[in-house]
């Protein structure tokens, strides 16, 4: 094959390649196959895949559709029912018939039948007044459904904010990684240095041997930096909705460390009105007070309509028309006091309820509060760790060049060294602990990013 075969061949290859990547949104996931191209999934990425993946979301949006089925019924009670009937019974029984009933010298039957009985027909029933039992049972069904929205709401803060944590959690892996590698090449080239200052004469060989020793601890804790990215991955992808164990990059910008100070009495403020869990808690109060509400009602009478008609005879066709029509008055006297305990299990609930509420208000309040710390630590560790990497940079520039010169020793550029790396560590790790604490601080004021 000549050399403008060769290139023709090579294009028409990378041309179906392409192709191939291009067509893969159409077939697969359009954010995985999107991040394909980008080489890794971006924290939006992360977020659509969570919404469409993730069981927490799906089982919310049952919760939502359940109760709304809750409404449908409750509302049933207000229409009038229709039922229709046919059947068959061939039957006997005693017959108890009074002295004197006949004729004299006839004797009463005691037995009637055996005989055959067809009957059909159609009966309806319509509840007119029940004292509010069937408007308060809708209200408290609407009151769930407005709960389980809520509930929904919180499900899908929590996810999200799972998501930003995780992947600011493998980016922040991914970071102290990128430091354990740079430690490991550090701690070559002090390895090489000792061996070449030994091999001069001027320093002893258990300089050469402490350096080596640190490189093999260097090993190890690179070692260890991988498996934290490993299981770090499978945090996200579980945050995702998907497998521990799938296949997962991430493409991580540089962490925007800017916070503002944040005002807790604010976040507070604006979390007592914006957090679905509050929203959630007053609404299941309503839905309990309206169970009051229907419970209490069923002590009161109840007017009922109801009409039949039908055919009843011994042939397979009945002819002899039935029917009855009229209104029933029902008026509770005594059952055991199910009523009565039925209305204070209701109240119970009821204030039950009402302290969950209040509960939650307090723990509302110290998520905000704890947030709002932990986001002003962060804020101060960034400053702090930045000064601290920049010293111990040049601290061990300047130790380096001493012990290269032969007036430090070996263990004071080790020290060194380790003091850079630990800091170097603390600050990637700050960098994006700066990130998941502004999460946490949104999410407790109600904040949906």
């Amino acid at each position: 094959m000549g050399q403008p075969q060769l290139r023709f061949f090579m294009k028409f290859l990378l041309s179906l390649l392409a192709l191939g990547i291009l067509a893969a949104p159409l077939g697969g996931e359009p954010a995985e196959a999107a991040a394909a191209l980008r080489g890794g999934l971006s924290l939006d990425d992360c977020l659509q895949l969570a919404s469409e993946k993730q069981p927490q979301l799906a089982a919310a949006q049952a919760g939502i559709a359940a109760a709304r089925e809750g409404v449908g019924e409750a509302r049933t009670a207000w229409y009038p029912q229709f039922d229709l009937s046919a059947g068959y019974h061939r039957w006997q029984r005693r017959a108890y018939l009074p002295a004197g009933l006949l004729p004299a010298g006839r004797t009463a039957p005691t037995v009637l039948g055996p005989q055959d009985d067809w009957n059909g027909g159609a009966t309806a029933r319509y509840t007119l007044y029940d004292f509010g039992e069937r408007r308060a049972t809708i209200e408290a069904a609407a009151a769930r459904v407005a709960s389980a929205e809520s509930d929904a709401d919180t499900a899908r803060s929590a996810v999200r904010l799972g998501v930003r944590t995780a992947f600011y959690a493998l980016a922040a892996a991914n970071d102290l990684r990128e430091v354990a590698v740079h430690n490991l090449a550090r701690l070559g080239e002090h390895v090489r240095l000792a061996t070449a200052r030994h091999e001069a004469g001027a320093v002893p060989h258990a300089d050469v041997l402490r350096t080596r020793a640190e490189l093999a601890s260097a090993k190890l804790e690179l070692i260890s930096a991988d498996n934290r990215v490993r299981i770090a991955g499978g945090r996200l992808n579980t945050a995702l909705g998907r497998p521990a164990e799938t296949p997962l990059t991430i493409t991580a910008p540089a962490p925007d460390t800017i916070a503002a100070p944040v005002d807790p009495a604010a976040g507070v403020a604006q979390a007592l009105k914006r957090r679905p869990e509050l929203q959630a808690a007053e609404k299941q109060v309503a839905a309990v007070g309206a169970q009051l509400a229907a419970a209490r009602s069923t002590r009161a009478p109840r007017l009922r309509a109801d009409g039949s008609f039908g055919w009843r005879d011994d042939a397979f066709l009945p002819e002899t028309q039935e029917w009855q029509a009229g209104v029933t008055v029902e008026v509770p006297l005594f059952d055991a006091g199910l009523r009565s305990r039925r209305i204070a299990h209701s109240r119970a609930d009821l204030a039950r309820q009402n302290a969950l509420r209040e509960q939650r208000e307090l723990q509302v309040r110290e998520e905000v509060w704890t947030a709002a710390s932990d986001l002003e630590r962060a804020r101060a560790a960034i400053t702090a760790n930045e000064a601290l990497v920049q010293q111990s940079d040049e601290s061990l520039r300047v130790t380096r060049a001493r012990y290269e010169a032969g007036s430090s020793t070996i263990t004071d550029l080790l020290d060194t060294q380790i003091a850079l790396a630990r800091a170097e560590a603390s600050l990637a790790g700050a960098r994006w602990d700066v990130l998941a604490a502004r999460a946490v601080y949104a999410r407790a004021c109600g904040i949906v990013e």
